[in-house]
């Protein structure tokens, strides 16, 4: 099994539980790639090599440890869950994006949990795919590539999300806010084949449909 330096592991694919995705994508080469516990079994059946398994390991198959080069075990009783373990690793590893696969399947309340989480990765590029969207963190701007009449919802995660610009979108915003507890930025739309999003501050995510 392959094994990449942390220094040079900027770039990390974690595989989180839940449903299994119906796109993974396509994934950096050189990516380092964490299983947060029965992500494993997600990665597992994608075909992707798992470099490093974290969590309480409650979930993921039994003989899953002995798979991996290296593992990260942590008590059930624990104030994060395993996806958060998972991230704070990669950061303490000098991430500077995250690909995250899976962890929307399920509960509603880990949903919520992990949106709420990814959104607020400062400094950080994000994309989670889930199986029946992709959400993209807007780490200051995003250039997304779309087709003409493709959705796109921007959404405000923790507080305002302050002077959001867009170009490429039927609806354009020019400096504006999108607040936590409005709709304003729901069902967006492509009118070419890229779009510009840019924001002075505050978290905000870019959700597409699965492609």
């Amino acid at each position: 099994m392959r094994s990449i330096p942390y220094a040079v592991a900027m770039r990390i694919v974690i595989f989180a539980g839940g449903a299994d995705p119906l796109d993974i994508g396509e994934l950096p080469d050189d990516a380092f790639v964490i299983a947060a516990d029965s992500g494993f079994d997600v990665a597992e059946r994608a075909g992707v090599a798992v470099d490093l398994l974290i969590g309480d390991l409650d979930s993921v198959s039994g003989d899953a440890v002995d798979r991996v080069p290296e593992t990260l075990r942590f008590p059930v009783d624990k104030d994060e869950t395993d996806l958060e373990l998972a991230i704070g690793r990669a950061r303490s590893m000098g991430a500077t994006s995250l690909y995250v696969i899976g962890g929307a399947g399920g509960r509603m309340d880990h949903f919520l949990a992990n949106a709420s989480l990814l959104a607020s990765l400062d400094g950080l590029d994000v994309e989670w795919r889930t199986g029946s969207g992709i959400l993209l963190r807007v780490n200051g701007s995003l250039r997304l590539a779309g087709v003409p009449g493709e959705t796109i919802s921007l959404l405000a995660f923790g507080g305002p999300a302050r002077g959001v610009r867009t170009t490429g979108l039927r609806w354009r915003l020019d400096g504006e806010d999108l607040l936590p507890g409005g709709t304003r930025g729901v069902s967006n739309a492509f009118v070419h084949e890229s779009a510009f999003i840019s924001l002075d501050e505050g978290n905000l995510m870019a959700v597409l449909p699965e492609r």
